[in-house]
């Protein structure tokens, strides 16, 4: 993993385009080709970013952007999308390189773990017609813990969670933002499981059009037995 602070301009161009001006910046290439672009701000969520397949190349400024003060330009080409991030560098104030080795991925407590074995395992839960594609399919801001389709087709990305909160629906809402911007997945349907939905969380994931879903652990697992209740 490369990390490289610069002051420096970003553009993004492709299904939407975007600008961010001058600005001291964290930026990020990891060993998969991705490549973030960071502030000093909004927790871990990047200024923008482009996933891979990607090839970022490093050209010499022309006169005009000399004279402007860029020193480097990085071109960074989506493989599969006409998609292109251009980051004009005006200095570097930071450039290292660490090895990080191979990550052993992200390890669940035993109920959530559980949760997303059995959800798999009773994918019909989400509603007639759907089937499963994959767990824990890899974004490059980590795995979403269920990719599905629904009746029609059509992508459902699902994020599990014992008890569900508004950091939770964020979490769903970036890999959403993500795996929008693969022609292969998109449109992605978002969906929210839990034991537990707080209410502020329900109310936030609605208005961005998630979908939520309460899961009942016991009744998945096969324990809740109606001939031993009284109603």
């Amino acid at each position: 993993m490369r990390l490289v602070v610069a002051r420096c301009s970003v553009d993004y161009a492709g299904r939407l385009s975007s600008h961010l001006p001058l600005g001291t910046r964290l930026l990020v290439l990891k060993g998969d080709g991705s490549v973030l672009v960071h502030a000093d701000t909004l927790s871990y969520k990047p200024l923008n970013w482009m996933s891979p397949p990607c090839v970022t190349t490093v050209i010499e400024p022309d006169d005009d952007q000399a004279d402007a003060g860029v020193i480097q330009i990085w071109k960074v080409a989506q493989a599969k999308t006409a998609d292109l991030l251009v980051i004009s560098i005006h200095e570097i104030l930071h450039d290292s390189t660490h090895e990080l080795g191979i990550d052993p991925g992200l390890q669940k407590d035993g109920v959530e773990a559980d949760l997303q074995k059995l959800l798999a395992e009773q994918i019909d839960l989400l509603g007639d017609g759907h089937r499963l594609v994959r767990r824990e399919y890899m974004t490059a801001i980590g795995p979403v813990d269920i990719l599905a389709r629904d009746a029609n087709g059509g992508s459902v990305a699902i994020e599990i969670k014992r008890r569900g909160d508004i950091d939770g629906v964020e979490q769903l809402t970036r890999y959403l933002e993500l795996m929008n911007r693969d022609p292969l997945l998109q449109p992605v349907q978002g969906v929210f499981a839990a034991q537990e939905i707080k209410p502020q969380a329900r109310v936030l994931a609605e208005d961005r059009g998630i979908r939520c879903l309460l899961l009942d652990y016991d009744a998945m697992r096969g324990l809740d037995d109606s001939a031993h209740r009284l109603f």
